[in-house]
């Protein structure tokens, strides 16, 4: 049986590996959990923490890479990517604790390289804990659940990047490799899906007063990514993005092919329509990719983004300008701006301030906005914008509508899809507060470090972190209603409570703690008032109250695993009572999976009688309240 476990456990491992090659990340998902649930190994579980990176599910991600951390043969890599999942759910403290370790192992990572590292968990606890006067708010009518982002004004009106479900994208023609790797060049990917994401490509919408966005009325001359446009002020002209499958394709044999991205341009003809595009001068399939373009509001200057051979880092900002003839001139790569790390999305407000996104200066995590003030006819030293403009994740496409109002693309925590459209105001009324204390269910003491997240109705969340008392405190829009919870590592989340502002007419401060239990991983938890009818395994009514409370502690808690173990008394065969556990077990597991909890979440485990509680074994003496004490059933947490 053993043998049999392994060789399934080596062939489903294969299947996943084969998906991980192709980027198909969300399949390899499901065949490495398989795989890790057969036969848990150092390769599964690293895959699985690699492909929820990928995949920017960040709470999956910091799970597993816990795990993996624990686990012989780990390499130091692995620290380093746990700091980063720690620090992608705002967890800073304990993310500084992984990079020292990451540090020490890589005896490589050069002293500036540290130093970045640590210093932006610093500044990041630093601007959490003094939030600059920014009301952030989720764009409902713009966003879906899959990927919006990269939005400007056309017509006082949004365009858009959507990689969103449209039925007027053209159907799939032909199955084969999926987008961005393919291996034989006769052999176009998918028309239709994106295997990396398992959405369609990403296209322009635009989005008027009314309920839906449309498809941006041009044709763009591919069936792959659209994306990231940028218009003149007379919106005569438009910058774009696009992925396109080259004639000419330069590849080395057996090595997948990754296809570069371009920019095109689009002029507005008498009629209103757009004409065909015009490929940028400095476009290069084969070699390189250039995007994230920025035309001034003159169009004579373009701004763009480019892993460019010369450059500083793994993108830079570059500017050329039109000559006399009206021709782009040389690329000039912006210096002052440019990091070792990735800078995207140029943008000049109407006072010439330059902003971008880069994740290669002290910042929150990932992409952090930064603004560089004009100083002259230069630019100043760049300034990270601050939280919560900023989060833990990524945060780009940043664009001012007018002085105080704006737009920003971010896949924080709380959103609708991965990248999410947030419009923002500067200095609004905040004349409400909410303060508390985070503690130790058990214990009664105060938690520090309790990542307090209190989210809007719309998704939009702010995060802060408990002193060593256990404070923290928030300020309050007028009239939100708000949800509540705290996290730590090793605990459960704090049962999600509601803070609600509506109605105050005058400065007030609302107060409400929160009670952590901590997790005991594989110690056995009895669920009280779990009774079945005498040699039934249904569940009856106040089996399912108590079912209920537990599908609401995974789905508020969704890395953990439990097992649910069902125990009989001794009376009755053994066998018998072993398959009877087991029936009800599997009930319990149903029920709970009914309520929307994946199904490799939960494990049911009939026991029987194997483990009884007292000495009420078979043919003793006992009361009916001490066999009782044996028919229980428990649940186990066996990951968190």
């Amino acid at each position: 049986m053993a043998t049999n476990i392994k060789v399934n456990a080596q062939y489903v491992l294969l299947k996943a590996d084969e998906e991980y090659k192709l980027f198909n990340y969300s399949t390899a998902i499901k065949l490495y959990t398989e795989a890790y649930q057969k036969k848990a190994s150092l390769h599964a579980i690293e895959r699985l923490a690699d492909c929820y990176r990928f995949t920017k599910d960040y709470l999956q991600a910091e799970s597993w890479y816990a795990l993996l951390t624990k686990t012989k043969g780990a390499k130091p890599e692995a620290f380093f990517y746990y700091g980063e999942a720690l620090r992608n759910n705002s967890k800073y403290s304990e993310a500084k604790t992984q990079y020292e370790k990451y540090a020490e192992l890589k005896k490589s990572l050069g002293i500036n390289q540290k130093n970045l590292l640590l210093l932006s968990c610093d500044s990041a606890l630093i601007w959490m804990k003094n939030p600059k006067p920014i009301v952030l708010n989720n764009e409902k009518g713009v966003n879906s659940i899959a990927e919006d982002w990269g939005s400007v004004i056309y017509q006082n009106s949004i365009v858009f990047t959507s990689d969103r479900t449209n039925v007027k994208v053209e159907d799939e023609v032909k199955k084969g490799k999926p987008f961005l790797k393919f291996d034989d060049p006769n052999k176009a990917p998918s028309k239709k899906i994106y295997a990396w994401t398992g959405n369609n490509y990403l296209r322009l919408y635009l989005k008027k007063n009314v309920d839906t966005a449309i498809l941006f009325p041009f044709n763009a001359g591919s069936e792959y990514h659209i994306g990231a446009a940028s218009f003149t002020k007379d919106e005569k002209e438009m910058f774009f993005t696009l992925t396109r499958i080259p004639n000419l394709i330069e590849r080395e044999k057996g090595i997948p092919k990754t296809v570069k991205v371009e920019i095109y341009s689009s002029k507005k003809k008498d009629d209103g329509t757009w004409g065909l595009p015009s490929p940028f001068k400095y476009n290069n399939v084969n070699l390189y990719s250039v995007g994230d373009p920025y035309i001034s509001r003159d169009g004579q200057s373009l701004y763009f983004v480019s892993d460019m051979p010369g450059g500083k880092g793994k993108t830079d900002i570059y500017v050329c300008h039109k000559n006399q003839v009206g021709e782009w001139g040389q690329a000039t790569s912006m210096e002052d701006i440019n990091t070792e790390g990735a800078e995207r999305s140029p943008f000049f407000d109407d006072d010439n301030n330059f902003y971008f996104s880069t994740d290669g200066k002290v910042g929150m995590g990932g992409l952090d906005v930064f603004k560089a003030p004009k100083n002259g006819k230069d630019l100043g030293a760049a300034i990270n914008m601050g939280y919560p403009l900023n989060s833990p994740q990524d945060d780009f496409a940043f664009v001012f509508r007018n002085k105080k109002e704006g737009f920003i693309s971010s896949d924080r925590l709380g959103g609708r899809g991965s990248d999410d459209i947030y419009s923002f105001v500067v200095n609004p009324n905040l004349n409400f507060r909410l303060e508390g204390i985070a503690f130790n269910t058990k214990t009664g003491l105060p938690l520090s470090d309790v990542i307090v997240n209190l989210s809007k109705e719309d998704g939009t969340t702010l995060s802060v972190q408990t002193d060593q008392n256990g404070n923290y405190k928030f300020d309050l829009e007028e009239n939100t209603l708000y949800n509540l919870n705290g996290v730590k590592t090793g605990y459960r989340n704090a049962q999600l409570s509601q803070v609600s502002s509506v109605g105050l007419k005058q400065s007030t401060v609302l107060k409400k703690n929160l009670y952590l239990d901590i997790i005991d991983l594989f110690k056995e938890v009895r669920l009280e008032n779990i009774y079945y009818d005498l040699d039934k395994s249904n569940i009856r009514p106040d089996a399912a109250i108590e079912l209920d409370k537990v599908a609401r502690i995974l789905k508020e808690n969704p890395t953990i695993w439990i097992e649910l173990g069902s125990h009989t008394d001794s009376r009755a065969s053994d066998g018998y009572n072993l398959k009877l556990s087991q029936a009800r077990a599997d009930a319990a597991v149903s029920y709970i999976i009914n309520k929307g909890i994946d199904r490799y979440r939960i494990r049911a485990k009939g026991y029987g009688e194997t483990r009884l509680l007292n000495d009420c074994s078979n043919g003793k003496d006992c009361t009916e309240e001490q066999h009782q004490l044996n028919r229980r059933t428990e649940i186990t947490v066996i990951k968190q």
